[in-house]
């Protein structure tokens, strides 16, 4: 574990130096060059000869924030690779993992998937994902060495054989409404989570005649609810965000009870947006984008949505997360660094999924992800060149002195309810919180100790880890 921290910290001063860049946007998203050295040019008896059969290389995703450029991308991609390669594009919701799972379990798989901290791992462990190291020889070296800073054991790196390249990282921001807050009298975004709770209720108070409410989360999956907004309170809190202590190797949920609380006050009180529990992220984003909703907590995927998913008018801003008493123990963690795309195990054409991958990894696309606010560029020569996204509200996601990336915590799958299920169980119903606290102790370090028995998972104590300086 210690050797991910010292790899991830790397990447993480890379991409602090982005906060001293200029603000000028690059609207271009030409070809790049890393493309065309990847794909062999035909050679002249081949160009006289019938064109190469057609490939269709399914590429499946659950970024939402992005899908504009990225079908301008496989547009482009489409009508101009020499090799008749046609990529189709699937935007998958909330129900991404499951369906990866059927889709793998019907022989119906796709052949390029989004891969994230969260599931690459998972994906791995059930051999749906083919290593690269066999496409990173020869002409293709160089792209061993520009993303050398990001290759991370038990993050892209598994078995010794690499499965994904670096992009960019993401971090988790309140997102708020300055004009709603005006309204309410509320001069600042709250810095503990009282001054949430409280906020959100004057919000609710001025602005529920118009169907304004102070607070909503995409309760429709609450563990991804839970994932970009508990997971930055605590880590801001001194607290890994996802319920694992790195100083004892064990999960505790103590922590991650501590908040729940607040969010069933504000859920008891009637200041979160009715029909949360159903809400997915892009309709909460359109009430958000209509003035509906005064604060959420997300990555620094909005800018880029406002931008162009959902176009709005309305006075808003990115600020850092509250902590739970107001008191910054930790740093603000940045999440998804380390994974992009990956290569399906039964895809029938490996090598042009690889060459579209390639495509995609070129300098141009990754500067012009980074510059039009997509993600944070973790990879070295990319954060070296590119332009901070000029674009509304992006100033309040940038990496600043109080974001860092954390060490990795294990991913375990528990018998029963995992702890998103749980915990908004209780904070809809009521129950009893310790108990609740308790099982999910129980049941996770359970599946760890499993885990860690079949050898899936390895597991190191940090026991003087400082979470202000991770």
């Amino acid at each position: 574990m210690l050797k991910k921290w010292f790899s991830l910290s790397l990447s993480v001063v890379l991409a602090v130096v982005l906060s001293a860049c200029g603000s000028n946007n690059s609207e271009s998203s030409k070809e790049p060059a890393a493309a065309s050295a990847s794909s062999e040019a035909p050679s002249a008896s081949a160009s006289a000869s019938a064109p190469a059969e057609k490939k269709v290389i399914k590429y499946w995703t659950d970024d939402r924030h992005d899908q504009e450029y990225i079908k301008e991308l496989i547009t482009q991609f489409n009508s101009s690779n020499p090799d008749n390669i046609e990529v189709e594009l699937t935007v998958l919701s909330e129900n991404y993992n499951q369906s990866v799972d059927i889709a793998f379990s019907s022989n119906q798989a796709p052949d390029v998937l989004r891969l994230k901290s969260a599931n690459t791992a998972l994906f791995y462990k059930k051999g749906y994902l083919a290593p690269l190291d066999d496409y990173l020889t020869g002409v293709n070296e160089g792209m061993k060495t520009k993303f050398s800073t990001g290759i991370i054991d038990d993050v892209n790196r598994f078995g010794g054989k690499l499965y994904s390249l670096p992009n960019t990282g993401l971090t988790l921001r309140l997102v708020y409404n300055k004009d709603l807050f005006e309204k309410a009298g509320i001069t600042s975004p709250p810095v503990s989570l009282q001054e949430m709770v409280d906020d959100a209720k004057k919000i609710t108070e001025a602005g529920k005649k118009e169907g304004i409410y102070g607070f909503a989360l995409n309760f429709k999956n609450p563990k991804s609810a839970f994932d970009r907004s508990v997971r930055e309170i605590l880590s801001l809190s001194g607290h890994q965000g996802l319920g694992f202590d790195l100083k004892t190797g064990k999960f505790d949920f103590a922590p991650y009870a501590q908040v729940i609380e607040y969010y069933k006050q504000m859920y008891d009180e009637g200041s979160i947006l009715p029909g949360a529990e159903t809400l997915d992220i892009d309709p909460l984003r359109a009430q958000f984008a209509a003035g509906k909703i005064g604060m959420y907590l997300c990555f620094s995927t909005e800018p880029g949505v406002y931008k162009d998913q959902f176009p709005t008018d309305i006075n808003w801003g990115g600020a850092l997360a509250p902590s739970i008493d107001g008191t910054q123990l930790g740093t603000s963690e940045i999440v998804s660094a380390g994974t992009w795309l990956g290569i399906s195990e039964k895809s029938a054409n490996k090598d042009a999924a690889w060459k579209f991958m390639a495509y995609m990894y070129g300098d141009e696309i990754q500067t012009t992800y980074h510059e039009k606010g997509f993600g944070i560029a973790i990879v070295p020569s990319i954060a070296a060149k590119a332009k901070n996204p000029d674009i509304k509200g992006m100033e309040g996601f940038l990496v600043g002195k109080s974001d860092s990336l954390w060490p990795v915590s294990p991913n375990v799958t528990p018998e029963g309810l995992n702890y998103g299920d749980a915990f908004f169980k209780y904070m809809i119903s009521g129950g009893d919180l310790p108990k609740i606290t308790e099982d999910l102790n129980t049941r996770y370090n359970t599946a760890l100790s499993t885990a860690v028995a079949k050898g899936d998972v390895n597991v190191t104590v940090l026991p003087d880890f400082d979470p202000s300086k991770p």
